[in-house]
C-alpha cells in the first residue's frame, strides 16, 4: 500500500509541476490566483452510512467546511476496513489535506494512518478512537464510558436484580467503552449478572440475528444493553417478532429519533443521548484551528444525557440532540 502511494504521489508531483509551468506562461494568472481563495480539500470516511447518526455528524462537518468556501469529499466503506483503507488512499490522490476519520476497526486502520502521515494529511478522529492515537491531531467523541454508566445506574435504580444481555462490537472503541462503563458500574453487585455477550457490529440487522441466536439457546434474561441504538432496536425487533419482549428492559446509546419513537410507545427503556451534529461541528472547527496554527486539544469529550420516558418531553423525538 505504501509503495503504491509513493508511485501515485510521484506522478501527482509531476502533474503539479507541469500545471505550474503552464500557469506561469499565462500573463496575469499568478496574481489573480493569489487574490482568490484556494479551496482546502477535506476528506471524511465513516465506518458505515447505514446509520443516520453518521449522516448527521457529516452534516455538522459539511456546514463548517462549506461556510469557509472549501470542499468536502466522503466515502462509505460499508463496515469493511480494507475498503476504508483503499478509499483513504483514493482521497489522498484527490488532494485532501485533512481527513475526518471514523474507523471501521480501531487496529487494522493503521496502514491508512501511516500513508496519511507520509502524505502530510492531518487526521481528526471522530466518534470512535483509533488504537494508534499518535497519528491523529485530535479526537472528538462522546464520553462513551459515561454513556454506559448512565444506563447501568438507571437500571439499578429500577431493578433489584437483573439478568443482562450485552450486544457489543469489540472492534469499535466507542461501543466497547460504553459496555465497560456499564460493566464497571454493576461490578461488585452480584444481583446484576451478564448472562450473554454477543457481537452486533453496531447494526440493526446483525443485532437482530444475535438476539435470535440467544432465543434459540433459551437463555433467561430481562435486560438488554445495546452498544448503540441500532443494536438495541435490532434486539427489540427480534423480541417482538417472537413475542418475547414483555418484561424486558432495553437500553441503547445514541438518542436517535427511531429509538425515541419506540421510547414514546413504551417498547424500550432508555438511551444515553449523543449529539452527532455537535461532534461534527467541533471536529471541523478543530481542524480549521489547527490549520491556522493554533494549539488544539488532543482529546475533546462531549457529555451524554440519559433519555427515558420520564424526561422524553424535554427532547425532540423526530430529531437529534
Amino acid at each position: 500500500m505504501r509503495s503504491k502511494l509513493r508511485k501515485r504521489m510521484w506522478i501527482k508531483r509531476i502533474g503539479i509541476m507541469l500545471l505550474i509551468m503552464g500557469i506561469m506562461t499565462i500573463p496575469g494568472c499568478g496574481k489573480e490566483d493569489e487574490d482568490n481563495h484556494k479551496p482546502i480539500v477535506f476528506g471524511a470516511t465513516y465506518m458505515t452510512r447505514n446509520n443516520v447518526f453518521f449522516d448527521v455528524l457529516h452534516e455538522g462537518i459539511e456546514e463548517v467546511v462549506e461556510s469557509n468556501g472549501d470542499i468536502l469529499i466522503s466515502r462509505n466503506p460499508c463496515q469493511d476496513q480494507e475498503k476504508q483503507n483503499d478509499q483513504i488512499l483514493e482521497m489522498i490522490d484527490e488532494g485532501i489535506q485533512v481527513l475526518f476519520l471514523n474507523p471501521v476497526d480501531w487496529e487494522t486502520v493503521k496502514p491508512a494512518l501511516e500513508v496519511c502521515r507520509e502524505a502530510g494529511v492531518v487526521i481528526i478522529d471522530v466518534d470512535t478512537v483509533v488504537k494508534d492515537t499518535d497519528y491523529v491531531v485530535s479526537i472528538i467523541e462522546t464520553d462513551n464510558y459515561l454513556a454506559g454508566k448512565l444506563c447501568a445506574e438507571d437500571m439499578m435504580s429500577q431493578m433489584d436484580s437483573a439478568r443482562i444481555v450485552v450486544i457489543d462490537n469489540p472492534i469499535q472503541t466507542s461501543i466497547t467503552n460504553r459496555v465497560q462503563g456499564f460493566l464497571d458500574t454493576i461490578e461488585g453487585h452480584e444481583e446484576y449478572e451478564v448472562v450473554y455477550t454477543g457481537t452486533g457490529a453496531g447494526e440493526l440487522e446483525v443485532s437482530a440475528t444475535v438476539m435470535a441466536e440467544i432465543l434459540d439457546q433459551n437463555i433467561d434474561f430481562d435486560v438488554v444493553l445495546g452498544g448503540n441504538d441500532p443494536s438495541a432496536l435490532g434486539a427489540l425487533a427480534t423480541l417482538q417478532q417472537f413475542g418475547k419482549d414483555q418484561g424486558v428492559r432495553i437500553y441503547g446509546i445514541d438518542g436517535s429519533p427511531d429509538f425515541k419513537a419506540m421510547l414514546a410507545l413504551g417498547y424500550v427503556t432508555g438511551t444515553s443521548a449523543q449529539s452527532p451534529k455537535t461532534i461534527g461541528t467541533v471536529a471541523a472547527e478543530t481542524a480549521y484551528d489547527y490549520l491556522a496554527g493554533k494549539e488544539v486539544p488532543s482529546y475533546i469529550s462531549i457529555e451524554p444525557h440519559l433519555i427515558t420516558r420520564d424526561n422524553l418531553n424535554e427532547y425532540e423525538i423526530n430529531g437529534w440532540q
